[in-house]
């Protein structure tokens, strides 16, 4: 049997294609390959580049990948409608999912691949898994900051005293995620009064990593960003993190919410069953070890693997609870943008 990846780079208006063969030659776009299981994946494009290596590799059943990003996915997925090629969506955040399923867009998940991933790791209406997770933190400087001067809470930073000490990346799908979990745990007044108060206090900065070097680099003293670009500089050179340290939030915060990335079926896919084996196996013993031994540093969700051990472990982490499925990304963005964020 020929098997092979075929990848795919997705914009809002055209494709680019490029082949990759796996034990022979897949041959050609996801059009002259019928077969093949077509994947729109705003997950991470290395991660799921191995996981879709290790499916082909295990099961001979031909993967395309079509790279994107969250909400430029799952607006294309609505745009196309029953027209849409992609059997399977991936995310690295979950609002994204929200607003595919809040659609009807999205098949039940097999019973089998939901009872692989915790509850707390999905969305309560079964029509979305959970495949990774990461936790948001204050990246902050260790010189300019003592342990007694950090914020107890992600609210903190809305207060005078941050003013002009803290940056974020707030046109990303990370940040926004973060502010979902903020606008369902803390409702739409106070969400909106703390988004006025941020964009009067925080730094912009056009990505998580940019917000690690200026902390680092001491031009900033703290920042919100998520856990695992910290880890990934320091198993590397540490040049942008050796000055930083994490906190994580506790209490419950809405600081501490730990973003799930999801992973669902289209109702309308042409390869269902394929698409179905996929989501099993990428949160599968199989899937999930692969996520723990690579250099992403996200945690593991599913098939009770440990995650990576250089992270702090999932159980000692105390995120505030929220239903992935509730959380309003369009609305987020209609604040931040209110707000001048965005």
């Amino acid at each position: 049997m020929h098997v092979g990846r075929l990848l795919a780079v997705a914009g809002t208006g055209v494709a680019m294609f490029a082949l990759a063969a796996c034990g022979g030659a897949a041959g050609g776009t996801a059009e002259d390959n019928p077969n093949a299981l077509v994947v729109y994946n705003a997950q991470h494009e290395s991660m799921t580049t191995i996981w879709a290596d290790a499916f082909i590799k295990e099961t001979g059943i031909e993967v395309v990948l079509r790279h994107g990003k969250d909400f430029e996915l799952a607006n294309q997925i609505k745009a196309e409608g029953d027209r849409s090629p992609a059997d399977v969506f991936l995310t690295e955040n979950s609002p994204a999912m929200a607003v595919v399923e809040n659609a009807g867009m999205f098949a039940d998940i097999d019973s089998a691949t939901l009872a692989q991933v915790p509850k707390k790791y999905s969305t309560s209406t079964g029509k979305w898994v959970g495949i990774a997770a990461r936790s948001t933190v204050f990246v902050y400087n260790t010189d300019r900051l003592r342990t007694e001067e950090l914020p107890e809470s992600i609210m903190d930073l809305a207060k005078p005293e941050w003013q002009g000490r803290w940056g974020a990346a707030p046109g990303g799908a990370d940040f926004q995620a973060i502010v979902s979990a903020m606008l369902e745990l803390e409702g739409e007044e106070k969400t909106e009064t703390w988004l006025q108060a941020m964009k009067v206090n925080y730094k912009n900065y056009s990505g998580n990593n940019t917000v690690l070097q200026g902390v680092n680099s001491g031009e900033i003293d703290g920042g919100v960003i998520y856990h695992y670009y910290w880890y990934r500089d320091q198993a590397k050179t540490k040049e942008n993190s050796n000055n930083a340290k994490l906190l994580f939030f506790t209490g419950k915060d809405p600081g501490g919410f730990l973003s799930v990335s999801g992973g669902g079926v289209l109702e309308t896919a042409k390869h269902a069953d394929e698409a179905q084996q996929f989501l099993k196996f990428i949160t599968g013993p199989t899937g999930q070890q692969a996520l723990a031994d690579s250099a992403e540093f996200e945690y593991t969700v599913g098939s009770k693997v440990p995650a990576n051990p250089a992270l702090q472990p999932l159980s000692e982490l105390d995120p505030p609870k929220v239903d992935p499925s509730k959380l309003n990304g369009p609305k987020v963005i209609e604040l931040m943008s209110n707000a001048g964020l965005i």
